[in-house]
Formats: C-alpha cells, structure tokens, sequence
C-alpha cells in the first residue's frame, strides 16, 4: 500500500469555491482519481477514513464536503441536511470535484470513478447520468439509487452497484427492477445484492456493519475502478 498524504482543498465551483478533502499517494507517479461522495451524515470521520483507504490503494481521491462545514450525528437532524441540499447545485460540485482531479497532472487517466454511500450513492449514478463532458470512467453506488427512471436510462459510465438484501429501501426487488433498467439501456453493470446485510453494511461506525459484507464490496470496488479507469504501473512524473 502507498504512503499518503491529506489535505483540505478548495476548488472552483458554481461560481464559488467548494471546499474538499484531498487523500492522495504520497509517491510521484500517475495515479486514477475517485470522486467520494459523502452519506446524509456529512464528511464525517468515517468518510475520511474511507478517503485515506482508497489513497493507501493508489487513487487520487477527492471527497467534495457537500455540506459546506456541517455534519451530523443524529438522523433527524442529518435527514434536515440532506433535505436542504440544492440536488442540481451538488451535482454540479460532483463535476466540478472531477474536473479539479482531472487537472492535476499526477492524476492518469483523464476520467476519474465517481463512489458514494447512500445518498451519495444515488448522487453518484445522478453525476453520471448528467455528465455531458466525459469526466466520469467508472460509477460505484453503496445502497444509493437514481431519483428516477429517466435518471437511471441517462447513466453513461459502467456502474457497480453494491446492496444489502435487508435493506427496506434498496432489497431484492428494487435491485431486479434496476438490472432491467440498466439491461434495457444497453448500459454496462453488475449489482450485488449481499445476504443478510442490511442497509449501510459498510459503514464500521454504524450497528448496520457488516464486516465480511463490507470486505467483499470493498474488494469489488477495487477491482471495478481498476478495471474501467485502467490503471497502469507508475511512472515518474
């Protein structure tokens, strides 16, 4: 795994500057670059972490705080934030996030994976299926869905979709209904749906943690990024 380094960053968007976390290898080298898209919960510690993790990895890897400085602990309150956010003006720092890493020259190739959790699972397939300049290589949603079916035709990139079989929300059958979707649009895809996981197995801060699901989805995601972002050995920059 790479040495890493962290930072906050600011990087041009809606006019404005949005604020972001960068986790980055520290090696000189070209590497791919991910777009982490927070849950309802803000860029909470458990973000970060996920952030690093994929730096240890080797991706560049920007996590955009959609929220602008506020988080939560509490559900009541994280559902009045995810309700105030502007959908149209996050998508737009999603891009935004994605233009700022394809600019950096140690960042190969100019398509960068877009992955969130929950919310910015759902997030994650909107960036896609509204990205009209070719910025995004490759989608990972953990248990997030589309807003809509319009939505989830207009995805342009290959996506991986990662679901717990107890999830209420996002169970077996929403899963079924959205492979036909994707299958019906020609679009590249594979959807997991883990047994007896439920709703944000991933999250190690959370009950709903599941480790050997979590182990399993992580691995996946990986292999899919390197996969569809093509990752080559490193060379000296």
């Amino acid at each position: 795994m790479s040495q890493i380094a962290t930072s906050s960053v600011n990087f041009p968007a809606n006019g404005s500057a949005a604020p972001g976390l960068l986790a980055r290898p520290s090696d000189a080298g070209n590497y791919p670059g991910i777009v982490l898209i927070q849950e309802w919960w803000g860029l909470v510690p458990h973000i970060r972490d996920v952030a690093q993790r994929f730096a240890r990895e080797g991706f560049y890897t920007l996590s955009p705080d959609l929220y602008h400085g506020h988080t939560s602990t509490e559900p009541d309150e994280a559902q009045k934030l995810a309700m105030q956010l502007r959908r149209p003006q996050a998508i737009k720092e999603i891009h935004a996030a994605a233009k700022y890493l394809i600019s950096l020259a140690n960042v190969q190739p100019k398509k960068v994976g877009v992955v969130g959790f929950c919310m910015g699972g759902g997030l994650a397939c909107a960036a896609s299926a509204y990205d009209t300049e070719g910025l995004i290589g490759a989608v990972v949603a953990f248990y997030g869905r589309p807003a809509t079916i319009e939505e989830a035709e207009k995805i342009s990139a290959p996506l991986l979709g990662l679901y717990g079989e107890l999830d209420r929300r996002m169970g077996r059958e929403w899963v079924s209904e959205f492979d036909q979707t994707l299958r019906a649009n020609n679009i590249p895809h594979e959807l997991e749906l883990y047994p007896h996981a439920p709703h944000a197995f991933f999250n190690d801060t959370r009950e709903s943690y599941r480790p050997a699901a979590a182990q399993q989805a992580w691995q996946r995601t990986l292999d899919w990024f390197q996969k569809y972002l093509r990752v080559e050995p490193n060379a000296t920059a």
